[in-house]
């Protein structure tokens, strides 16, 4: 149906050419020329459509590239027609000019159909019915919405509405802060003015949609508070980064988060690199089932490895990220481990077993305040847990070995602190002694991460406060789950042994500010409807956390969101010795004995 309709445009297309050359009064022997060349420009035009995908394509989907497929057919075809035409009679007693009036009657009629089919068929005139699907809700039925941010993003979410007839939102306006959009329209949708003016605008709107995916956090908390002010319900586009695999649609909306206001920009990876790292490799990763370890498992298996080894304390977790990993269809081999870092014995018969080529050290205690209650369970996992994974790593040939570390290892205030800092020592030290490559990632705060502080305020504002903060200068660098884990792999493709890799964490961020800004995105003002209460430090937190430390140099790389740290390191024999005196004592009950014991280790650790 669709090639004999397409066959009476293009017979459409080229009488109409011959009508406007000729005024509609066509000569006789025009009309020969005409019987004669119809059913060779019939077969040639049908041909290139067939042959440029013109029948592939849904025609109530119609698009550019659709118009662009049109216009290269139809282009190819008259070009293929008119040289035939000159080999055949050197234009003898054809006039060249049809055959350029062909060409666009073609693409106007062809394109055309397929546009009117869309228009009509998606409902973009009015309420009319679509074919065979349920009317969408009336006009008065939808709610009015305000669009914040006339740039891509505006501009396809718009038209996913419009596309949509089932959609309950009737676009009134956008506002953009580019002063040449104002007084201009998208879609017919006029732009009203800046988000400033969101207060004195004319049209009425029940909800505002921020469609600005690439915001930095000064800027979206700007925007947020201009919604605040009109005591409408706002919600916003996903980050950049969480549109990668998708498209925006209105299933993307949702509510404006802190990673938002934090602002994190997206992170741009070496692909290729990372791709040759991981593709069709053993890959182990403790602490499978934490925030961190999780989030590498599910990153890792977009580069197809060959097997996949998931290590885990907890039951729970493990059988989570087994499950997630399950759903998703991972085709690598798969394997959960429950099995404690402590165990060395039992370290060694997994790495004997799976043989990795590569492993992610992701598992530790991280709860500041809980460490410094239980030191001694600290240091027998953040220490001795890592040395047994690095032993083990060294006799099963791993080639790389990269451990996640933390900024608290920065001039240690707290015994996990201190602890990472010494899992840090033990990584570095290994690497000379094997082919296996040693590197740690040193990072700060991960949003949404166990142990989180939003978490905790979250739940605090929902029992209707106070939400306690300890310090009101307290500062803390964050990013996101996703982030982190893509920059750990990027860290561990780059890597060479010995390094300590530390991510750009941009600014650091109030804490102070940042429980008032989720106490707004609740809809609640901070010192009315929820109390903030200054606590006090907590034994081992310092006001600030620190990513390098003195003596540690830095080094550029290849990356503009990880720098590199080469320190000194102690051998690894003496190391060992020392290591194993402390955990002699983390084995008993002498906390202050413990301390002491990391001191020496750690000359810049001041415990509390």
């Amino acid at each position: 149906m669709l090639v004999g309709l397409d066959a009476l445009l293009v017979a459409g297309a080229h009488l109409s050419a011959y009508a406007l050359r000729f005024e509609g009064d066509i000569p006789p022997w025009q009309w020969e020329n005409f019987e004669r060349t119809l059913p060779f420009l019939l077969a040639v035009k049908l041909a290139a459509f067939y042959a440029f995908g013109l029948y592939r394509g849904l025609w109530r989907y119609t698009g550019i590239v659709d118009l662009q497929n049109v216009l290269k057919a139809s282009s190819a075809a008259t070009a293929v027609i008119a040289l035939a035409i000159l080999f055949l009679y050197r234009f003898q007693g054809f006039s060249r000019s049809i055959f350029i009036l062909d060409w666009g009657l073609t693409i106007f009629l062809v394109g055309g159909v397929r546009v009117a089919a869309r228009v009509f068929t998606t409902n973009h005139i009015g309420d009319l019915p679509a074919f065979g699907r349920r009317k969408g809700p009336s006009r008065k039925a939808r709610k009015r919405l305000l669009i914040i941010g006339a740039g891509d993003a505006g501009e396809k979410f718009l038209r996913e509405i419009l596309d949509n007839p089932r959609v309950h939102y009737q676009p009134v306006g956008f506002l953009d802060d580019d002063p040449r959009k104002k007084g201009k329209a998208i879609h017919g949708i006029p732009v009203l003015g800046a988000v400033v003016d969101i207060g004195d605008l004319p049209a009425a709107y029940d909800e505002i949609l921020i469609a600005i995916p690439s915001a930095r956090g000064d800027e979206m908390r700007r925007v947020v508070e201009a919604c605040e002010r009109t005591g409408k319900r706002y919600r916003t586009l996903p980050k950049i980064g969480e549109l990668i695999e998708g498209r925006i649609t209105v299933n993307t909306v949702r509510e404006v988060s802190m990673e938002d206001l934090i602002g994190r920009e997206k992170v741009r990876l070496d692909e290729d690199r990372i791709s040759a790292f991981l593709q069709g490799k053993r890959i182990l990763v403790t602490g499978a089932g934490g925030s961190i370890g999780s989030e590498l498992v599910r990153q890792i298996c977009r580069y197809r490895p060959e097997s996949l080894v998931l290590v885990d304390f907890s039951e729970f977790n493990l059988y989570r990220i087994e499950m997630d990993c399950r759903r998703r269809r991972v085709k690598a081999a798969l394997d959960a481990c429950l099995a404690d870092i402590r165990d060395r014995d039992l370290m060694m018969r997994v790495f004997a077993r799976h043989k990795p080529n590569i492993v992610f050290h992701a598992a530790a205690y991280k709860h500041v305040p809980m460490q410094e209650l239980h030191p001694g369970e600290a240091v027998k996992t953040n220490v001795l847990g890592t040395r047994n994974l690095v032993e083990a790593a060294l006799q099963s040939g791993v080639a790389h070995f990269v451990f996640v570390s933390t900024d608290k290892a920065v001039r240690p205030a707290n015994v996990m602190g201190a602890s990472k800092r010494v899992a840090e020592m033990i990584v570095q030290g290994a690497d000379k002694e094997g082919a296996t490559r040693f590197m740690a990632v040193r990072f700060g705060n991960v949003i949404g991460s166990s142990g989180s502080v939003i978490p905790l305020f979250q739940q605090q504002i929902a029992q209707g406060g106070p939400v306690t903060v300890t310090h009101p200068d307290i500062t803390r660098y964050f990013m996101s789950i996703p982030e982190a884990a893509q920059l750990i792999l990027q860290a561990g493709a780059m890597g060479e042994g010995g390094e300590i890799f530390i991510l750009d964490m941009g600014e650091p961020v109030r804490i102070a500010d940042m429980a008032r800004d989720l106490i707004r995105l609740n809809g609640l003002e901070p010192d009315r409807d929820i109390a903030l209460e200054f606590i006090g430090l907590r034994p081992g937190e310092k006001l600030y956390e620190e990513l390098i430390t003195v003596g540690e140099g830095i080094v550029p790389t290849g990356h503009s969101k990880v720098l590199v740290l080469r320190g000194t390191t102690v051998g690894r024999e003496a190391l060992n010795a020392r290591v194993d005196s402390l955990g002699e004592i983390a084995r008993g009950p002498d906390t202050g004995r413990l301390k002491v014991a990391l001191k020496e280790l750690i000359p810049e650790y001041e415990p509390s």
